[in-house]
Formats: structure tokens, sequence, C-alpha cells
């Protein structure tokens, strides 16, 4: 190392970044970023062309490791950035941040390393085997910036990260974006059925916070829980000003909880166990098959079975040999994974979890912001299975399978809860002589006009608008995050096409004649137009009376006959 890098790196200096828990304010780790520096990519590039970027990492890996043992909060992680590149240095090596960890007395489950799917492609080739070694290795490995670089969702396939960090670009304005929203939850659905966590980077204003938080993500980090400092003194254990966001969040949660009378609490053992203890736990716990691993901080590592150990614990001298400490193990190789869901996740997501890897797993662990809390043993997976089932058959529509009026309720009082934050739309469509039209031409064909409409709108319209079916002929959508002049032509269009699409069902000869002769309540036999749909909406936002809602959409919906095009109002 020449005289000039030992100066450059001297100069260098660690500031920290909280990441936090989602829904608990509570800090998980700190992301160590480098300052005193104007260009810090120069500084790598440098060093990756004179051949000592690997040196170079080695020497800042522990400065950072150093100033991060002197935080004093107990389980914390330090997310480390990687530069991909250093596994083509000629003097790479294992072992070293092992060495590293041991010097400031920290265990090798402390670090997390950042890496990053951007860059060069140089960089980006080298993603797989960097991941792939250190996770040999027993590391934690983060993929930052996930989502800019061009691998994406290959790489989350072939990666098994434990972490995702989803750039700050899907994060920025993220509650007015459906896109974005769209794209960030769907990964995250993804990642947590592979198990992975995942951290929203660049997190700035709360209704960020909020869409963050509704759609799933694990961890936040960014100016809206601090900035990165240099004072470790400001590292906190718990954000208050997140803990008061989420006092403060009024909204209804959709996430369906998971009971705890369904959650086994199987006492776990800690990883320092000995071998002899683990025998007496066994012997203890006869009906146990295996027993939960935690650290000393209750998170949760994994599962030994205790047909793994059989054979040694019923030994003629199995229980004297695990007493002596020159020839007793520890825990450590015969843990296996486990399955596990945040309990925050809701039950819906779990047991997708586990019906993706069900041939793998008898249940599935709960942890409660990454501790231990109990197992799900498959019966009692099957019997929640069963009553998600019941509760969805219950509140949808039979034909269309469409939530029903029960989750419109909810979906309204909860726009109302939610209108100083967003502005809501809920739009109303009503077939126009229905009636006249289904007498005529039967139920059969009524109903397939219904299901026409039902597969339309779902086809317009995007995952993040709420589709219900109030029941016959009357729909309900819920839209958020959208312009009046969006809303309105997406509802006109909604129009046009369903009238065209419908004629298919009439006979050539009422198609042609553009009316159908039918009876009317009265039995009076006239003229009835072919199918249409009527539409009225109503705008939800800070300045709207909830007391006016009902009067108001019956006028609407009442005016809305007489035109073809929809018919809006704010209350």
């Amino acid at each position: 190392m020449t005289k000039n890098w030992s100066e450059i790196i001297e100069k260098l200096d660690y500031a920290f970044q909280p990441i936090i828990h989602t829904h608990t304010g509570k800090i998980f780790a700190v992301e160590a970023l480098l300052r005193n520096t104007d260009n810090i990519n120069a500084i790598f590039d440098s060093a990756f062309d004179e051949d000592i970027l690997y040196e170079v990492d080695l020497l800042l890996r522990e400065k950072a490791i150093e100033k991060f043992s002197l935080i004093k909060i107990e389980n914390l992680k330090l997310f480390y950035n990687l530069d991909n590149r250093i596994i083509y240095s000629k003097n790479f090596s294992s072992g070293n941040t092992r060495k590293i960890l041991k010097k400031f007395n920290l265990c090798k489950n402390t670090i997390c390393f950042e890496l990053s799917e951007k860059g060069s492609q140089i960089e980006q080739n080298a993603l797989s085997t960097m991941i792939q070694t250190y996770k040999k290795n027993g590391y934690c490995i983060a993929i930052d910036d996930f989502g800019i670089g061009v691998s994406g969702l290959k790489l989350l396939y072939f990666s098994e990260a434990n972490v995702i960090k989803l750039d700050r670009f899907f994060i920025t304005n993220i509650q007015n974006d459906s896109k974005k929203k769209l794209f960030c939850s769907s990964i995250i659905e993804m990642a947590h059925i592979m198990g992975m966590k995942v951290v929203a980077e660049g997190v700035e204003e709360i209704n960020e916070y909020y869409t963050c938080k509704d759609i799933g993500v694990d961890f936040i980090q960014g100016y809206l829980v601090q900035k990165a400092t240099i004072n470790i003194k400001e590292i906190k254990p718990i954000y208050n000003n997140i803990v008061e966001i989420i006092q403060n969040d009024k909204r209804l949660n959709d996430t369906q909880s998971i009971d705890d009378k369904y959650i086994d609490l199987i006492q776990a053992l800690n990883i320092n166990t000995s071998l002899h203890d683990l025998f007496v736990y066994f012997k203890d716990h006869s009906k146990n098959a295996f027993v939960p691993i935690v650290d000393d901080f209750q998170n949760l590592i994994g599962v030994i079975y205790e047909v793994d150990i059989k054979k040694i614990s019923y030994s003629k001298y199995g229980l004297s040999l695990a007493k002596n400490k020159n020839i007793a193990s520890n825990l450590k190789k015969y843990i296996k994974d486990v399955l596990s869901v945040e309990i925050s996740w809701g039950i819906d997501k779990a047991l997708d979890m586990f019906n993706h890897n069900s041939k793998d797993y008898s249940g599935i662990f709960i942890t409660q912001s990454n501790k231990y809390k109990g197992f799900i043993d498959l019966n009692s997976l099957l019997t929640l299975s069963h009553k998600r089932n019941i509760e969805i058959a219950t509140n949808q529509n039979p034909l269309t399978k469409l939530p029903g009026n029960q989750q419109i309720e909810k979906y309204i009082h909860k726009s109302f809860k939610n209108k100083d934050k967003e502005t809501t739309y809920m739009l109303y469509f009503d077939f126009n002589d229905f009636k006249p039209f289904n007498d005529y031409y039967g139920f059969r064909q009524g109903d397939r006009a219904i299901i026409i409409f039902s597969e339309l709108i779902q086809k317009k319209y995007d995952n993040n608008s709420f589709i219900a079916h109030i029941g016959g002929d009357d729909f309900f959508i819920g839209i958020k995050n959208k312009t009046f002049e969006e809303v309105f032509s997406l509802a006109n269009e909604t129009l046009v096409e369903f009238k065209e699409s419908v004629k298919n069902l009439y006979s050539q000869v009422d198609k042609k004649n553009g009316f159908l002769i039918a009876e009317d309540r009265f039995k009076v036999k006239r003229k009835f137009k072919l199918l249409s749909t009527s539409c009225a909406f109503i705008s939800i936002n800070k300045k709207s009376n909830e007391a006016n809602f009902d009067f108001t959409l019956s006028l609407l919906k009442k005016h809305s006959k007489k035109y073809t095009m929809p018919l809006c109002a704010t209350i």
C-alpha cells in the first residue's frame, strides 16, 4: 500500500444511516456510508485499475467495523457495501472478515454485505459469484439498488439473498404512482415467498412510509427516519418520530392478522446450548420432533430435529460423552433452515408461502421483528386456510367472484378515514334496460351480460383499483392516485366498450333494429334500447362530508340514467 493510498484511507470516515422495522420504529441495522470524499466511485475505480481493490476494501471494512463496534445498541446489524469487482482481485481470499469481526468481539451474523446490481458490465458479471462466495461462508447478503440493474428478476430467482433493497427511484412519490406501487408490491410478494426481507431506501415523506407499510415492506431507510450521521451517539435504539407516525395512522388495516390461538409457542433453545442440554430437552419434551434455535436476542436461527441426533442420544454412552466439553459439539452443525414469516405479513401471505414450499416443511414459524414467536403446524394451517376460504367466499359475489357489499362498505369507510391523505373516486355502474333483456332472453344470457361487464372492468382497471360487484347488474370501482380526467376518460371508455360488446348477445333482428320489443313491468309491449350502462361517480377528498354521501349518490345515480357519459360530483 503506497503512502498516497494510506493517506486517502486515513482521511475517509464512515457515517451510519439507520434501517428500522417498519411496524415498530425499532432499529434493525445501520448502513455504513463513506464520507470525506467528493467521488467515492473514482476511489474504487482507481483501486481496481491498480489491482489493489481488495486490499483497500479490507482496510475500509476494518475501519467501518471498528467504528460500528462503538455503537452501544444490542442486536444491531451492520450493512456494508462491497464492490463486486473485488472477486477479480489476485489477493482475494476467504476468512478475513471473520478475523476483523473477532478482533472487535463481533459475531458473523452482525454483518450484512450489500452488493449492487447496477454498475459496469464487469460489476454485474461478478455479482452472482460474489453472492455465492459470501453466502457459502455464512454471511447475510443484501442486494442493493434492486430494480435499477439489468438482471432484475433473474437475480431475484438465482441469488438466494437474505435481503433486497428497493432503489429509492421506486420509493420516491410511490403513493401517487400506481406503476411504482404495482412494481414494488409484486417484488415484495415474490421476495417474501422466497424467504427474503425487503428494505425501502430513500423514504422521505410520511405518505411514502404509509404506502411502503401497506404493501409489506419490512424495513425502511431514509431521511424520514434519520440522515446518515458521522456521530454514532445520534443512532437511536428506537425512532420515536416513526412510532408517533404509526400511532397516528388511523387508517383501517386490510391485512388479515394471524390469530394467536393457532400459534404454538414451542420452547426454543439458545445457539450456545450444549449437546447434553439438547438431549435433555428432547427427553423432557418427548412429543416434540424438533426444537427451535435462537440467538442471544431471540432471533430465530433455525431448527434441530430429534431424528438427526437420535443415534448419539440413544447410544450407551451418549449422555456421558455429551457432558465432556472436549467431545461435545455445539448445536450449529445440526441446525436446519426453516420456513418463517413475520406476523405483520398476515395469514394470506403465510398461506401463500407454505403452499409454495409445502413439500419441504411441516409447518411455518412466526417471527415478530425477527424474534421467534411460535410455530403453526400443518393441521392449524389447514384450519386457517379453510377459515380464510369461507371468509372470502362469504364476502364475494358467486357469479363474478368479485368482492361484495361488506368489502365495499369497508372501502368507503376507509376512504373517508383517509380523505386528508388522498383523493378517492367511487364509481357506480348500473345497467340500463336490463330487466326486459333478462326476461326476454333468459337469465343465462343475463348472466353472460354481467360476466362480460365484470371481465371488461377487470381488464381496463389496474390492480390498484378496488373492483366489486354490488349485486345483480350493479358494480362498484374505487380508484386512488388518479386525476379526475383519467378517471372520467376510463369510465367513458368502459361505457362505450360494453355497449358494443353486449350487442352480440342479441338476435340478428334486434341487433339490426337497435332495440328489443318486450313487456314492461305493466305487461305492456314496447321498445327498449339495447343494453348499456350508466355511471355515477363521487370524489372523496379532504373537504368531503360523509353525511352527504348517500343522498348525493342516490341523486347522481338517478340522473346518470339520462346521459351516455359518466356523471360526477364532489361531496
